[in-house]
């Protein structure tokens, strides 16, 4: 019965590693919306796994005493339970309002083989059985939660687990005789199981899930430059046919991690959940992006002539920029130059109802390439820029329109002051 729990394990851990519609409090820069149409089909996934786990687990010990005609009171002993063959018909796994998480297994058949052995002061008889566990019915209630440390936690709530039939049959020694009294087997057979499913799950949650939860990274490394935070903001949050999980969805530097000086924005998800999953991601992320990889000066370039396309009209030369700087070309007849640009500081994205907007502010230096590899300075410009993107989406794509944007370039050449005509 210990890989029921170990089922409610992976389910959970494909979902907290997969909060009410409208506004998240919590301001997060990810979220990850699972349905009910997800919960279901993972449900059926991990029923098929756990079907072929089950002959894997061990069945606890039992006994008891039973009284027997002839020979009076008994104690009798069933041990090296193994389970021959099992069939799970039906399993759930929906969002439960306030708590979590609700798994349940109904209409399943598990079948047992055996050893038994009786014993009565001197008298000792054994042999081998076969049960028939018909009609098993578990609930669990799952409570998650949230670590200050931005980890997942979970508790089991409730469990209840019922077993409509058992039928019990024996061989060996007197087996017979035991077969007389089936009945009174049966009903502590049935009543020692639906006693240990439920406290193998709490177990099972208690001392080997929960324990696992902690171990979870919250931080993983993305480059040599940067690191990502997806600790959780809150507890994950359900409704009766959704369950969001918020995650921080920092960027932050590997070398020197600071507080941002920004909050999240307030993020609003529609309410939908025809899918099965959802992923929403704000802002956040990439302006916290944008501060690490500008202060490492990743987001500076260099452009020069042979990365220019040659079906382009314009070349970075200085006689294609001497109609913008004259003396260019006098100076420096026909040689190839080299665009360095700067951003001045770290661009932040702008996200709107089907539109994402940035602005940029950039200096850019060019530079004569002069025969003996000495780059010579000769003009520079400060460009600011904004770009806007309108965006549509359809069932297979996302598709992006650039629409006109605005930009201001203000320069000066860097002319060797001795060349003034």
């Amino acid at each position: 019965m210990g890989t029921l729990a170990g089922a409610l394990s992976s389910l959970l851990l494909g979902m907290m590693l997969t909060y009410t519609p409208g506004a998240l409090g919590a301001n997060p820069g990810l979220v990850a919306r699972i349905t009910d149409k997800g919960l279901e089909y993972v449900a059926q996934e991990e029923l098929v796994a756990l079907q072929s786990k089950l002959h894997d687990i061990t069945l606890p010990d039992f006994s008891g005493d039973v009284k027997i005609k002839y020979i009076g009171n008994a104690h009798y002993e069933f041990h090296s339970l193994d389970i021959h063959s099992c069939e799970l018909l039906g399993s759930a796994l929906k969002p439960l309002p306030s708590h979590g998480l609700h798994f349940s297994i109904s209409d399943s058949f598990i079948r047992v083989k055996g050893k038994w052995k009786v014993r009565k002061r001197i008298l000792k008889l054994d042999g081998s059985f076969d049960v028939k566990v018909k009609g098993i019915t578990i609930s669990v209630n799952l409570l998650l939660g949230s670590e200050p440390s931005g980890r997942p936690k979970v508790a089991v709530s409730s469990c209840s687990s019922a077993i409509h039939d058992v039928e019990v049959h024996m061989s060996g020694d007197l087996g017979w005789l035991l077969n007389l009294f089936h009945h009174q087997i049966e009903s502590k057979f049935r009543r020692v199981l639906e006693s240990k499913i439920c406290k193998i799950i709490q177990d099972s949650v208690t001392s080997d899930l929960q324990p696992y939860l902690q171990t979870l990274p919250v931080t993983m490394e993305m480059d040599i430059f940067a690191g990502i935070d997806y600790s959780l903001m809150e507890a994950p949050q359900a409704t009766a046919e959704i369950l969001d999980v918020m995650f921080k969805g920092e960027i932050f530097s590997r070398d020197h991690r600071s507080p941002v000086a920004f909050l999240a924005p307030v993020m609003s998800l529609p309410e939908e959940h025809s899918r099965m999953v959802y992923f929403a991601i704000s802002n956040y992320a990439f302006n916290t992006a944008s501060l690490v990889y500008h202060k490492v000066g990743y987001l500076n370039f260099s452009i020069t002539d042979d990365m220019v396309p040659p079906t382009s009209n314009i070349r970075l030369t200085t006689k294609s920029f001497r109609a913008f700087f004259p003396r260019l070309g006098r100076l420096y007849p026909n040689m190839n130059l080299e665009l360095q640009g700067t951003v001045v500081s770290a661009p932040f994205l702008n996200f709107s109802p089907g539109n994402l907007s940035s602005a940029a502010q950039l200096e850019i230096e060019a530079f004569v390439l002069l025969p003996n590899s000495v780059k010579e300075p000769v003009f520079r410009l400060g460009v600011a820029t904004n770009v806007s993107v309108m965006l549509t989406f359809n069932t297979s794509k996302i598709t992006g329109f650039l629409k006109p944007a605005k930009m201001q370039v203000g320069g000066r050449e860097q002319m060797p002051s001795g060349f003034l005509t």
